[in-house]
């Protein structure tokens, strides 16, 4: 296969499960059901994608190739973070109703939302960097994970954003980094206060994130399919 055909067999998988997950839920989901659905060969299928966390893990991917395009802007670390954040978001809103099916579910599936939560530290690491955020070493590691809770403050935002400009999910983010600037997230010093950057999130209902190894985004393994 070439490039372009394997692109096409990715998005006619993805379009697929999306579109399922919105229409039944992702639990009930079966990576043959998928395959189906998707008009694609069922071997092909399996040796790509053998676990349905796979299929999230692609969104996953395809989301941080989008937001990591080198587009010649310049911009200082918090600007970009803001720009490479909500290029996420623009591959998130495209698969909207499936992938709020997929969150919903989460709470009831603990592995899901660990390997989630572990797909997500790595998807920040890389933005992080990208932004000019200093990620190595211990320090680096406490940016990132201000860089996550950041990223769940904003995620959270557009589950609920029904605005078709996401000016909902935008304001959170601006916010989002008002808070992590006063928290040094910027800063680049070896200390950057992870559990104040986390508690500087807190949900509706007054908590603060859980733990950030179990928070989601895009990304897993089986127990799903």
């Amino acid at each position: 296969m070439t490039s372009e055909d394997n692109d096409q067999f990715d998005s006619a998988l993805l379009d697929a499960a999306m579109a399922l997950a919105a229409s039944k839920g992702w639990a009930s989901l079966t990576m043959p059901e998928i395959a189906r659905h998707a008009g694609l060969e069922m071997g092909e299928v399996r040796r790509r994608y053998p676990f349905k966390a796979s299929v999230l893990l692609l969104l996953g991917r395809m989301a941080d190739q989008s937001a990591l395009i080198d587009d010649g802007s310049l911009g200082t670390p918090r600007e970009t973070l803001f720009d490479l954040l909500m290029r996420r978001i623009d591959v998130f809103q495209q698969y909207r109703a499936g992938l709020l099916a997929v969150l919903r579910g989460l709470p009831f599936d603990p592995p899901l939302l660990l390997l989630l939560g572990a797909a997500t530290m790595d998807s920040m690491k890389w933005i992080a960097g990208a932004a000019g955020i200093s990620t190595g070493g211990v320090g680096g590691l406490l940016r990132v994970q201000g860089v996550v809770a950041l990223w769940t403050h904003t995620l959270r935002a557009w589950e609920k954003d029904e605005s078709e400009d996401l000016g909902t999910t935008m304001a959170a983010l601006e916010q989002g980094l008002d808070r992590a600037e006063r928290m040094g997230l910027f800063n680049g010093v070896d200390h950057a206060p992870t559990e104040e950057l986390q508690s500087a999130y807190p949900s509706e209902d007054g908590d603060t994130l859980p733990p950030l190894q179990e928070e989601p985004d895009a990304d897993f393994t089986e127990n799903n399919g």
